[in-house]
């Protein structure tokens, strides 16, 4: 038992160093490895270094990732830049080792070389890894003297008792990923509108992301202190998105990582939660004149919105309005103007909430941030002046990925344990005490970022010595699930993945009071000791350290149940989470504690891919069939490793594996993967089909679950969004919200399938061969029109009895029969509209739209062409379609009509459904054209890799140009090069 903090250097990892022959490096079998970052666009390389060294056993894309983020390319000595893991890992891990002894928390020599071979080992072996700026800053002028310009960095200087500008860059570190600023309700000044727009500026330089809520500013038609009348709060925030978009297009390479939060009670809420809603809109308005619909697209440039995860903060009064709507549907609240209460106007709580699920639905934006849950767990709500349930002293707001919660002004570093690594599959056991020791060095490197840290604000560096809040986390959790063979959306993976957390965080809490033993509590204990008294008492409640009642909730959060944990064969670990809440119980209650918070879930993006993870933070698989790098490049598919392991425990056979993973890696004809899932797979029992269920398989309500079960369990928020498909309704949003309110999540997002302009339903394909004319641009239109002969058309009449299909769907209250006939070679030869209205002028109109479109398919134009006239027309009715099996909304008759005739072109990707087989007609269509042909009329070159993978897949990476993004938490990921738009 660990009693004081000279304890903390102990070997769990390096025994064999003892002696002191040999070094950490040493213990690594090492490669050399090439680097080839290409852009999957234009082909362009982006990256090339060899020989670089690497552990034996990172993957190549790991390599990849380091080598292209976080390997400093310039003024290092020797070949100029850093080509070692070696190099990375010792400028880092000797800075903290540094800081610590500079600090007084090392003591001695043997503790120092302890602590630097344990990190060491940690780090080369893949088990954690801190946030991206700690890569890119920390120990750059401590081995290669690289001071650079000051960039208006700050740190608090405890002898002056004042914030002061560091020398240089890199002398000290700028650790953090995550802030949180505040803004005030002025033009000018010291955290003022436009000295928002300074800092928010330098945070997205430095690759940082930020967090506000912007209610304090006025709403429109406010009266000002001037006499005039306030442009009100939308207008700031559509300024400074655009700031936010030139800095990334300015020189970043990503876009800027940014939250907006609003509270429910702001007079401009409404425009502010339909604000994306309006602009999507547009962007489906621009995407049919023409202009390109991706992300990076003319499209998106020309709307406003796009550069910030958007959040309305409810509070307990608007939700407990919202789950006794059905007892007083008439129920209001008060918009209140910030200064002018002549603008103060009551509204419906059911208009309210309905808005807000609508344009989730809609675009999934905005998100909810809870914002009594939030406080219900603030360790600090006397702040820095006492004043308890002051505004300025509640958590207001979130970093971009809502992990990190805290006081405006504050900021966050991070860092993530990869809990696999801690997993033995033979013995299916964890190795909590190792896997507890590591979260305690984790947690003096962390203190240490902040000793020797720096930050761009002088309010962010004073609070940030004042509250010292760090945020470890965990990743790779749906590997250690699935390997179990457990289901991600089951009791057992819920509680096995909170009591690591739990333990995580209890032990990260007891080694903060140990060092608080050492150097001192921080500096805003004292005033809010029994807030976070209280706070700690609540956590270990739910660990089940203490079964009194719980102080100052006002809702029932998940506890661990402690008889699955054992059932599951983890009696050490309900022990021993028991134990470490009892520690950091005891010891803070002497000490007090030397940082604020020490826990949270962030996304892990890049970081993940550094580590080898088979899947990012606490979120599902998004697929079994992966992509490897290969060493001397290109990529092949394998199967998700995990899944042999998985099926192996489960007491498959290994013949009855290698079928199965067969199965899993089998291509149509057009060379796509045939199965998405296990359920026809060989050998597979329909009990074990939930435990391979990935991110859009597993239903809404388990990843919300899994969110409420972790919340508790640390000190910040989970950063995760909630998959949905694309026939999900605006009350299945509606209850994915109120169940995550009333489990105890502090924030949740919503992510429908398709639901973005950019991010049609089907991916398709990327080949270069044949496009839809819809997919042209003018140039390549006009290219087309000169290439196709101009004639006199020829009518050609269907003759005799010929094949049809009939399709049944009901849009508003008006039944159709649409059928589709066919020509002896499988052509559409007609169309017919009829309906259940008999002599309505309905009837007469749907008889010549049919006559119309008959003659035109008659005629030779292509059906494609049809339904690209007719689709996205807008007219009642509208709206949900029923009785179809494919189709379940439509915005007129003429788009239900236009999804039907793609649908017998075998076209599903209009769909809401999509069926689990289905066909592709034998027609090679008259629209389809071999684009080599097009490319030789042209008047110049056409690049189809940008456009065409834009338009398939949607967003596209801005580092490398790959399509392969994924919804990492509320952010995105790139698979390939491992870009995140958030900030870890």
């Amino acid at each position: 038992m660990v009693k004081q903090i000279s304890d903390l250097f102990m070997r769990h990892f390096t025994g064999d160093l003892a002696n002191g022959t040999k070094t950490v490096y040493d213990l690594f079998e090492w490669q050399t490895v090439d680097v080839v970052m290409t852009n999957y666009r234009t082909g362009e390389t982006l990256l090339e270094m060899n020989d670089l060294e690497f552990p034996a056993n990172y993957s190549q894309n790991a390599c990849n990732i380091i080598a292209s983020k976080y390997f400093r390319k310039s003024g290092v000595p020797g070949r100029g830049y850093e080509y070692s893991m070696r190099q990375v890992t010792d400028r880092m891990v000797g800075f903290w080792a540094d800081a610590l002894k500079e600090e007084g928390l090392i003591e001695t020599n043997d503790q120092w070389q302890t602590f630097y071979d344990e990190l060491v080992f940690a780090l080369l072996a893949q088990m954690w890894a801190p946030n991206s700026p700690q890569w890119f800053n920390t120990g750059i002028e401590r081995n290669y003297h690289i001071g650079a310009e000051s960039d208006a960095l700050y740190y608090y200087d405890p002898a002056l008792k004042k914030v002061v500008e560091s020398r240089d860059r890199y002398t000290r570190t700028q650790a953090s990923a995550c802030f949180i600023l505040s803004i005030k309700d002025q033009l000018l000044g010291h955290r003022s509108i436009s000295d928002h727009y300074v800092s928010e500026t330098k945070l997205f330089k430095g690759g940082s992301g930020v967090g506000t809520n912007f209610s304090p500013l006025r709403g429109e038609n406010e009266a000002l202190s001037s006499g005039g009348k306030s442009s009100g709060m939308m207008s700031f925030l559509q300024g400074l998105d655009r700031n936010a978009g030139a800095i990334k297009s300015g020189g970043t390479t990503r876009r800027a990582a940014k939250m907006v939060i609003v509270d429910v009670d702001h007079p401009e809420i409404e425009d502010y939660i339909n604000w994306k809603v309006k602009e999507e809109e547009k962007v489906r308005a621009l995407g049919k004149m023409g202009y390109d619909m991706g992300m990076d697209g003319e499209a998106y440039q020309t709307v406003a919105g796009q550069n910030a995860n958007n959040s309305v903060r409810v509070d307990r009064e608007f939700m407990d309005k919202v789950m006794h709507l059905d007892e007083d549907p008439e129920a209001t609240i008060t918009l209140t103007g910030r200064k002018d209460h002549k603008v103060d106007r009551k509204i419906k709580v059911s208009k309210l909430w309905d808005e807000i699920n609508e344009a989730a639905w809609a675009c999934a934006d905005p998100g909810l941030q809870f914002d009594n849950i939030f406080n219900n767990w603030h360790t600090c709500p006397a702040g820095e002046d006492g004043d308890v349930g002051a505004k300025h002293n509640r958590i207001n707001a979130t970093n971009p990925c809502s992990e990190y919660a805290f006081l405006d002004d504050t900021a966050c570093n991070l860092a993530s344990i990869n809990i696999f690594r801690f997993f033995d599959p033979k013995t299916k056991k964890i190795d909590i005490e190792r896997f507890s020791h590591l979260a305690g060095l984790i947690q003096l490197v962390l203190e240490a970022s902040i000793y020797w840290g720096q930050f761009p604000t002088e309010d962010v560096a004073e609070k940030s010595y004042k509250f010292r809040t760090t945020g470890l986390g965990i990743a790779n959790t749906a590997s250690l699930i699935l390997a179990l063979g457990y289901p991600y959306d089951s009791d057992e993976a819920r509680n096995l993945t909170a009591a690591l957390a739990g333990l995580m965080t209890g032990h990260s809490y007891f080694v903060s009071a140990l060092m608080a033993s050492k150097v001192g509590a921080f500096e805003c204990y004292k005033i809010n000791e029994p807030y976070m008294m209280r706070v700690m008492r609540n956590h270990a409640r739910i660990a089940g350290t203490l079964t009194d009642a719980f102080e100052g909730l006002d809702y029932d959060p998940y506890i661990i149940d402690h008889p699955i944990l054992k059932r599951m064969g983890f009696k050490n670990l309900s022990m021993r989470i028991k134990d470490a809440w009892q520690e950091a119980l005891d010891y803070g209650e002497v000490y007090g504690y030397r940082n604020a918070q020490v826990s949270v879930i962030a996304p892990t993006g890049t970081i993940s891919f550094a580590m080898d993870c088979g899947a990012t933070s606490i979120e599902p698989f998004y697929s079994h069939v992966v992509f490897k790098k290969l060493v001397g490049g290109g990529s092949i598919e394998i199967v998700n490793p995990v899944m042999e392991m998985a099926l192996k425990n489960l007491g498959y056979t290994k013949p009855q594996i290698q079928d199965v993973m067969a199965y899993m890696l089998e291509k149509d004809e057009n060379g796509m993967t045939l199965h998405q899932g296990l359920e026809d797979a060989p050998h597979i029992k329909k009990e074990h089909l939930p435990i391979f269920d990935t991110a859009n398989t597993i239903r809404p309500e388990g990843h919300v679950l899994m969110v409420s079960s972790i919340t508790p369990m640390i000190s910040g928020s989970v950063s995760k969004t909630v998959n949905l498909p694309n026939a999900a309704t605006v009350q299945d949003i509606a209850d994915i919200h109120l169940l995550a309110y009333r489990t105890g999540a502090k924030a949740i997002a919503t992510y429908r399938d398709g639901c973005k302009a950019a991010q049609p339903l089907s991916s398709g394909s990327d080949s270069q061969g044949d496009r839809d004319l819809e997919d042209l641009t003018y140039q390549e239109l006009l290219a087309y029109a000169k290439q196709r002969e101009i004639g006199v058309p020829e009518r050609r009449k269907p003759r005799g009895i010929r094949n049809s299909r009939t399709h049944t769907a009901k849009i508003g209250d008006i039944e159709l029969y649409i059928t589709i006939s066919f020509y002896d070679d499988d052509r559409i030869s007609e169309l017919f509209v009829s309906t259940d209205r008999e002599g309505t002028v309905i009837k007469g109109l749907l008889a010549s739209l049919s006559k119309s479109i008959s003659h035109m398919l008659q005629y030779g134009i292509s059906p494609q062409d049809i339904a690209t006239m007719l689709r996205g027309q807008k007219y009642e009715p509208s709206g949900f379609v029923s009785r179809h099996p494919y189709i379940k909304n439509a915005s007129s008759i003429s788009d239900l009509i236009s999804k039907i005739i793609d649908i017998e072109c075998g076209d599903y990707s209009r769909c809401q459904v999509k069926p689990a087989h289905h066909y592709k007609r034998s027609e090679s269509q008259p629209h389809q054209i071999e684009m080599a042909q097009v490319a030789q009329i042209a008047e110049a070159p056409i690049d189809l890799d940008d456009e065409s993978l834009e338009h398939v897949y949607g967003e596209i990476c801005s580092s490398c140009g790959s399509d392969r993004l994924v919804r990492n938490g509320t952010c995105k990921v790139c698979l390939d090069c491992g870009t995140t738009t958030g900030c870890s």
